[in-house]
């Protein structure tokens, strides 16, 4: 007989969307049109100057082992973007590029903590953060903010939870799954919260380049050098120049973690993908135009979706300020039946909905709010189109019973 598993290993939570997409997939091999509103990536491709910066590399013959936290021209080029866009001051010594901004986090949390070490989580949150910190040993100590908060947290709400175990706080500005933005004086408050009880703060900023309404993006690591080092800022490609599967992140914090992270990924992974490495460094030195094109399309299906979705009877939602997801609070559907099936949460929702109208949404369970369904504007026109008007006849046949 085996020995056991690990139990860290063990203790990591099955996705509850997981279902949900296995679903969606054995519809579309059915043949069944499925809208899929579920996806956390960009549509578009990867622009053009990019993928041939990728190509010349290939041809060029750079191939082969990396230094283990990046490329020295890459991180050069991360040092700028950094200073130019955020006002922030690093040096490539305190750069560590890796595999994708979750790589990224799961170098930091491996880091950072020690067994029955404490992370503040706001709530909403992006459902990998909790499982991260169980495997590098560390406890999660979820605050909830509701949409009278506009689902951000205050220091009275972060202090309701804090402890002396407590070694860190997750930021996520845009806010994956809300689409919420911290104003400038929103993150003052939590930096001061963190300074004066000694605390980590995490800064996931990955879409920092999806903001809309004349909202701007701030990087809580700008207010100061008490904050500056203790943030570790994380960032990526993934979203701003649609390189999802090119998987490459970055951290920036103090010299002293960026030694133990790049330690750490060293003896992990080697190195990021010399190739995609060199495709990155295009995107961030060559034409910008991209981003704002992007950006743009965003925002008009954005737009098109709360303005369709804020009318429809039973789901509640705020307009979102960044990202491209829609945050849906359809608590006052649970409860109901559709076709005589009960509706106990969020969950049995979106399997009805894709069961009966082939709409692929995501139940928020694992984001900490269970009666919430998230959906995402990363996908056509036509298709948005389509999958609303499903969405509406679906709610209407559930407000019958």
């Amino acid at each position: 007989m085996a020995k056991e598993l690990s139990q860290k290993a063990l203790n990591v939570s099955e996705s509850t969307t997981l279902a949900i997409s296995a679903k969606a997939k054995a519809l579309k091999a059915a043949g069944k049109h499925v809208i899929n509103l579920s996806v956390g990536e960009p549509d578009f491709d990867t622009p053009s100057h990019i993928k041939a910066a990728a190509t010349k590399a290939v041809e060029a013959g750079f191939t082969k082992y990396t230094e283990s936290s990046g490329t020295l021209s890459l991180r050069e080029a991360v040092c700028e973007k950094l200073k130019k866009d955020n006002g922030l001051e690093y040096s490539p010594a305190q750069i560590v590029v890796s595999n994708g901004a979750k790589h990224s986090l799961a170098n930091i949390f491996a880091a950072i903590l020690n067994p029955g070490d404490e992370v503040i989580i706001p709530a909403p949150y992006w459902l990998s953060y909790p499982e991260m910190i169980k495997l590098a040993g560390g406890e999660c100590r979820f605050v909830h903010a509701g949409a009278a908060d506009r689902y951000k947290v205050t220091p009275a709400l972060l202090a309701s939870v804090l402890s002396d175990k407590t070694k860190a706080i997750v930021l996520n500005s845009p806010s994956n799954p809300t689409g919420m933005v911290y104003s400038k004086a929103a993150l003052e408050a939590v930096a001061k919260f963190a300074v004066e009880h000694d605390l980590y703060v995490i800064s996931d900023e990955i879409y920092e380049t999806l903001i809309y309404d004349g909202n701007k993006h701030v990087s809580i690591a700008s207010f100061g050098k008490e904050i500056y080092d203790r943030t570790i800022v994380v960032n990526g490609f993934s979203k701003a120049f649609a390189m999802t599967g090119w998987r490459i992140g970055y951290t920036a914090s103090s010299l002293q973690l960026a030694k133990v992270m790049g330690n750490i990924q060293s003896h992990q992974t080697s190195n990021p993908c010399s190739i995609a490495q060199k495709a990155a460094e295009e995107a961030l030195r060559g034409s910008q135009d991209c981003i704002a094109e992007m950006r743009d399309e965003f925002n008009k299906r954005r737009e098109y979706m709360y303005e369709k979705l804020s009318k429809v009877p039973g789901m509640n939602l705020l307009k979102p300020q960044g990202a491209f997801y829609l945050f849906i609070d359809v608590s006052m559907l649970v409860g109901k039946q559709y076709n005589g099936t009960a509706i106990g949460n969020a969950n049995d929702l979106a399997m009805l909905l894709l069961e009966e109208d082939n709409v692929a949404t995501v139940p928020c369970a694992d984001f900490g709010f269970p009666n919430h369904i998230r959906i995402s504007y990363s996908t056509d026109m036509a298709d948005i189109k389509t999958g609303i008007e499903r969405i509406e006849k679906f709610v209407q046949k559930i407000n019958v019973h």
